[in-house]
């Protein structure tokens, strides 16, 4: 699955991005700083299934029964005002955009940057004008899209070449759009049994607003958010919005990898190494995070991204494992992977996942915890353990 980042130019963005992958990457106060995507690894965390069974593994990917999950992380480029007319690297922007199932829109909080992501003075500019203007970049997106092809759409509805739905899930296929997505979009505004020769344009703007909603998610990195003179402006954002600091995530991440601090992202603090020589300069980059924490229960970073995930995508965590009684893959690994499947996921989607043939030739399922055989439509639930049966294998 794939995350996209974005924001304008002296967010944090970049920062968020290097905190969440460590990363390093270019930073600057311009607007095309990431010229190219860059594309990292960043981790979830849930629950291990080892709790479940009460047994301990050598995984570098649990910690003390906290799995971490990985998933893809574009810092997507070139977001402007007018991005959806193709100015600055708007067309860029766009299609590394559309390959992403959630999007984390990375705000300056505080209100440092203008609308161009030039630096003004702390709180001189109005944060929830960022929040729009990306909001209406999708959303007149998604209405181009719809309505250079409406003639068409409307003609083959007419001919009975095609019906709305269809009609309308076709455009938005490169868009990784299916089609229940848009039949739930239709039924919610009552346009399901509407000709779409009635339709006027507020229906269309309303229509593209919806399904960019369910479809493209954001959640709102209010980032700064220890520099900010009033944080209930996040109260009038209608998003998801989570408060952190990029900044004090990858201090914390620098300083636990040299050793210095014992932290995992999402603690709510860190505690400095007992012994350990710490230098001038690190040690005030340490009291500047426990400032920050005083304003804020955490960076943030981690809660950002497993919202993303858990919530706003509801995707479940499963543990597919070869051998149902030792809970381990051929070499003997055990709990050695995790897939991130949507929800309602059944077995057989599970069997997809790991490999085609093995979804062709699909059998039946084992469910671990209930030691039970479970048949190809089976709901999966979050926490999981499956074996699959079946008459090929991946070799």
């Amino acid at each position: 699955m794939q995350i996209g980042l974005l924001g304008k130019a002296n967010v944090g963005k970049s920062t968020f991005f290097s905190a969440a992958t460590e990363t390093p990457v270019a930073t600057g106060n311009f607007p095309f700083t990431t010229i190219e995507p860059n594309v990292g690894v960043a981790y979830v965390k849930s629950d291990c299934a080892c709790k479940h069974f009460d047994i301990s593994h050598k995984l570098e990917l649990c910690v003390n029964g906290t799995r971490f999950i990985p998933v893809k992380l574009i810092d997507i480029a070139g977001l402007v005002p007018g991005a959806h007319e193709g100015k600055g690297l708007g067309n860029q922007f766009l299609d590394d955009a559309r390959q992403a199932e959630v999007l984390i829109h990375v705000v300056d909080i505080a209100g440092t940057t203008d609308i161009q992501g030039q630096p003004v003075p702390i709180g001189t500019h109005d944060p929830l004008k960022d929040v729009a203007f990306v909001q209406d970049e999708f959303d007149q997106w998604f209405a181009d899209i719809l309505k250079r092809e409406w003639d068409k759409i409307t003609r083959e509805i007419d001919q009975k070449r095609a019906k709305l739905t269809d009609g309308i899930a076709k455009r938005f296929t490169g868009l990784g759009i299916k089609d229940y997505q848009v039949q739930e979009v239709l039924q919610k505004l009552g346009l399901v049994s509407r000709n779409p020769k009635e339709w006027k344009d507020s229906d269309i703007q309303v229509f593209v607003k919806e399904l960019r909603k369910n479809t493209k998610p954001i959640i709102i990195a209010a980032n700064k958010a220890d520099l900010c003179q009033d944080l209930d402006v996040i109260k009038k954002i209608a998003d998801v919005v989570i408060p952190c600091s990029a900044e004090a995530e990858l201090l914390l991440r620098k300083a636990s990898k040299a050793k210095i601090v014992n932290y995992s992202s999402g603690n709510t603090n860190f505690e400095i190494i007992e012994g350990k020589e710490i230098l001038l300069p690190q040690q005030k980059a340490l009291d500047l995070v426990r400032s920050i924490f005083s304003k804020i229960p955490s960076t943030g970073i981690q809660e950002i991204l497993n919202t993303a995930v858990f919530d706003s995508l509801k995707f479940i965590a499963v543990y597919p494992v070869e051998d149902e009684t030792k809970l381990t893959n051929k070499d003997g690994v055990i709990l050695p992977d995790t897939k991130l499947l949507p929800q309602n996921s059944t077995a057989k989607d599970l069997a997809g996942l790991i490999h085609a043939d093995i979804a062709k030739g699909f059998l039946h399922a084992i469910d671990c915890k209930t030691k039970q055989r479970i048949s190809g439509d089976q709901k999966l639930k979050n926490g999981d353990v499956i074996k699959i049966v079946s008459t090929l294998s991946r070799g």
